[in-house]
């Protein structure tokens, strides 16, 4: 699925209508943390051991570039994953160019990493991803010293030459993005003296998490113009083991699936529940629906829980635009939610999703309106009338892995069957996503 690979013949999938759900289950461990945990392993000095991680196409390609980096990421026949670091300012020129499949933020957190250090890498990706932007993220990197030679409109393949004398720099992010700040913060590793970013609005907060425990030098301070996060960089990192907890943009799935499919009764065991991930679960709960947080305790620094989830009668709310960096990937599997619900829901704060693996946004309100179910939407909003989707259309997906879930999951529901016309880039992020909801009741079939 990348440049350098043959193209595969699709794979569309049908969801028919299906009964109450039952079970527990585990879905894979969260993408966020697990590519950090790479990462930061990679430079770190020492040995780094990571139990759970998510073993999806996104993840395994950043392994890849960090052992293509000169770092050594492996999987041990115990499943357990171990990457031998090689500090702040080892990373090594790479022989070939650095393959990032579909992942955003891999690409995105990678080149924060090489930047400052004096190698150069060409970093190339799918078709998927080389149509995504890059230059917020290579804007501050070149204030860095990093320079970038890209495709038109700063797209992939681009060769990253990263800085020989690096600057420390004060960067203020004109949009919220978890994975702009993150690639600041990691130029920030190999600079001499203080980096600092400002977000006006928080966004999911794990590198600065994750940074503190590999023992970085990193500060966070709430000032009347935002949130200041501030590294000292050329401190040596010291190798961790972690314990992955499970991503809540996955449980997300088939927590909306329990919800809108009667008589579902469901448990979604280790949970991460970050505050910075939980605006879908807060907003599902506002509008009406069972989602009882159970065995709540704390894992490798962040806390973690079993979600218990019941089949409920949705109502429409307005969802506010500050919550929508807590939950800016969950908002195509909530106009599903929101298409079962009584009256209309509203979503603001969605610029973000213009710019993700597709136009989240138009692609939503397309395989909406296919299925039966009326929106409106504006450059950063989007409305959907509640009352039931009716079903019976195909999904447009266009390579995106969370457009293809969260339409099967309306199928669970629907009057009418519903098909997806690529089920292939769910293996990103969920690969046995299929097999998973199958064994709970569903009916998802090719």
């Amino acid at each position: 699925m990348s440049q350098s690979s043959a193209p595969l013949p699709p794979l569309p999938l049908i969801s028919r209508q299906a009964s109450a759900l039952k079970g527990r289950i585990r879905v894979p461990g969260d993408k966020s943390m697990s590519h950090r945990s790479l990462m930061f392993g990679a430079v770190a000095i020492g040995e780094t051991v990571i139990r759970g991680l998510l073993e999806a196409e996104d993840v395994i390609n950043t392994a890849k570039a960090m052992t293509a980096l000169g770092a050594s990421a492996a999987r041990g026949a115990d499943g357990v994953w171990r990457v031998q670091g090689v500090g702040v300012s080892g990373l090594q020129s790479p022989a070939a160019p650095l393959d990032f499949g579909n992942s955003g933020t891999g690409v995105r957190l990678a080149m924060g990493l090489m930047a400052t250090t004096p190698l150069t890498a060409t970093c190339v990706g799918d078709a998927s991803l080389s149509r995504r932007p890059m230059g917020r993220v290579t804007g501050p990197l070149a204030q860095f010293g990093a320079r970038f030679e890209t495709a038109e409109g700063n797209r992939l393949p681009i060769t990253l030459h990263g800085a020989r004398e690096p600057v420390p720099i004060t960067y203020r992010l004109p949009v919220a993005s978890a994975q702009v700040k993150s690639a600041v913060l990691l130029a920030g590793l190999n600079t001499p003296g203080r980096t600092t970013v400002i977000e006006p609005t928080s966004t999911r907060d794990h590198t600065e998490r994750m940074l503190k425990g590999f023992g970085a030098r990193i500060a966070v301070e709430q000032k009347d113009d935002g949130r200041h996060i501030a590294i000292e960089g050329q401190h040596e990192l010291t190798a961790q083991t972690l314990d992955i907890p499970g991503d809540p943009s996955s449980a997300a799935f088939p927590m909306v699936a329990a919800l809108i499919t009667a008589g579902s009764d469901i448990v979604i065991e280790n949970i991460m529940l970050n505050p910075t991930r939980t605006g879908l679960i807060q907003t599902l709960i506002e509008m009406g629906g069972d989602i009882v947080i159970e065995n709540r305790r704390l894992a490798g620094g962040e806390e973690v829980g079993d979600l218990h989830v019941r089949a409920s009668q949705l109502s429409g709310i307005a969802v506010p635009a500050a919550r929508a960096p807590s939950m800016i990937d969950e908002y195509p599997i909530l106009a599903v939610a929101a298409s079962f619900a009584r009256g209309v829901t509203r979503m603001e704060g969605l610029e973000e999703l213009r710019v993700k693996e597709s136009d989240r946004l138009a692609a939503v309100e397309a395989g909406l309106a296919a299925n039966g179910v009326a929106t409106r939407s504006g450059r950063d909003w989007l409305e959907v009338d509640g009352g039931g989707a009716a079903g019976g259309g195909t999904v447009t997906t266009h390579m995106d892995h969370r457009i293809a879930m969260s339409f099967l999951v309306m199928g669970l529901a629907a009057a009418r069957e519903t098909r997806v016309d690529d089920s292939r880039f769910i293996a990103t992020s969920f690969p046995d996503f299929t097999g998973l909801m199958n064994a709970m009741g569903a009916k998802i079939s090719a």
